[in-house]
């Protein structure tokens, strides 16, 4: 199946109407809110309320976890709902990462609840506004680790725990929780459950100081014996240790994507800020002259450029190959790898490149550069993702290739 690398028209759409709100909502206050780190941006409720209309007209996928499921069909090649909601990042991403992280309904929560829930859950928890909580104070990047522990009595879950670096964790409405239910089976018995925040025995115990994203709110978690519904587990409650991990790690298979095209719409914003330096200050850049008959400065934009487009094409394809049901874990990781990277350079080489004005707060390349970090970070670091495209190709498992 050959991919279409041109944009059917439902989807312009979505470029439209991601660009719009970016440039006019996001944009005038995203200094405001970088400068004030914890507050709420209440503008972001408008906003939120356009994504929400929008989806319930059934014309584009942008919130909430139905945004990975929904305008499902036969054709045999689609350019669905995934795309719609990655393209929707990208453009938001552009105006203000941050801020994109903080619409309410938009958490990386509700990827997860796509990934994994029964079609009963999906009706329930499809428009909550879902983090995602899964790193602990023992472990970073090896999700396997994990301790939180989720403990059937009756017909509820007992959790204990306590998760950090909990994106949008003061402000969801819900916790979608990563908890062993036997730790004596390891990496099988890992589920995720979704918990409401104001729920009793969930503890939010402190919001992080961030270098980047200051927008968006970062929490500590504890969990003391939280009691949920058993149905709240998302999926399968069996623990099948001939699957492994692999029905859990399905969710970076959508969130991963997402991450990318957060990259590479920042990435894009700081590129077309550094043309317009370049223009303003005379420096010609050409498409008809090969780069080194070039000036240097002309020549380095190219090749950002070019590297951006590697990263926007992995990315893309991803998220084609999700609507299109083909596996994309290997695919996945490749594009937030190259995406997450090429925006860390384009950013940080964007600020050497503009000299004072780069550095200063006058604009917003010194902010790109400082929230881009992260997405080389979260949702898997660029080791984690190299680990996983290695295991791909070579047919090994974790427990193979360390």
């Amino acid at each position: 199946m050959a991919i279409n690398l041109e944009l059917p028209k439902k989807l312009q759409a979505v470029l439209e109407k991601g660009h719009q709100g970016a440039a006019e909502m996001l944009r005038p206050i995203s200094r405001k809110y970088d400068k004030a780190e914890h507050a709420y941006p209440v503008e972001l409720d408008t906003l939120a309320s356009l994504f929400e209309g929008i989806s319930e007209a059934k014309t584009l996928s942008l919130a909430g976890a139905d945004a990975f499921t929904a305008g499902e069909g036969s054709e045999k090649n689609v350019n669905g709902a995934n795309m719609s909601a990655l393209l929707n990042a990208l453009e938001v991403s552009w105006g203000d990462v941050a801020l994109l992280l903080t619409v309410p309904y938009q958490g990386l929560g509700n990827a997860a609840i796509s990934s994994v829930a029964t079609k009963e859950q999906l009706e329930r928890f499809g428009k909550v506004w879902a983090a995602m909580a899964i790193t602990e104070p023992s472990f970073g990047s090896d999700s396997a680790a994990v301790s939180t522990t989720a403990t059937l009595d009756g017909d509820e879950y007992v959790i204990n725990g306590e998760k950090i670096f909990v994106t949008a964790g003061s402000r969801a409405t819900h916790i979608v929780v990563w908890a062993t239910v036997d730790k004596s089976l390891g990496r099988a018995a890992i589920k995720s459950f979704v918990v409401p925040r104001e729920h009793p025995g969930v503890i939010v115990e402190r919001l992080e100081h961030k270098l980047g994203i200051k927008a968006s709110d970062t929490a500590v978690i504890r969990f003391d014996n939280a009691r949920i519904p058993k149905e709240n587990l998302l999926g399968d409650p069996e623990v099948k240790v001939d699957k492994g991990f692999g029905g859990v790690m399905e969710t970076f298979d959508n969130t991963r994507p997402i991450v990318a095209a957060m990259a590479v719409g920042v990435a894009r914003a700081a590129l077309e800020e550094l043309r317009t330096i370049l223009t303003d200050a005379g420096i010609e850049i050409s498409y008809d002259k090969p780069a080194h008959a070039q000036s240097a400065a002309a020549a380095e934009f190219l090749r950002m450029e070019a590297d951006w487009e590697a990263g926007y094409l992995l990315t893309v394809r991803s998220a084609w190959q999700a609507d299109n049901k083909i596996p994309n874990s290997k695919e996945a990781s490749m594009g937030k790898a190259k995406a997450a990277r090429v925006g860390t350079d384009i950013t940080l080489k964007t600020v050497e490149m503009a000299g004072t004005a780069g550095y200063s707060e006058e604009a917003l390349l010194e902010k790109w550069a400082r929230d881009s970090k992260i997405l080389d970070i979260f949702e898997g670091t660029q080791q984690i993702q190299q680990l996983v495209v290695a295991r791909r190709l070579l047919g090994l498992s974790s427990a193979q290739l360390k």
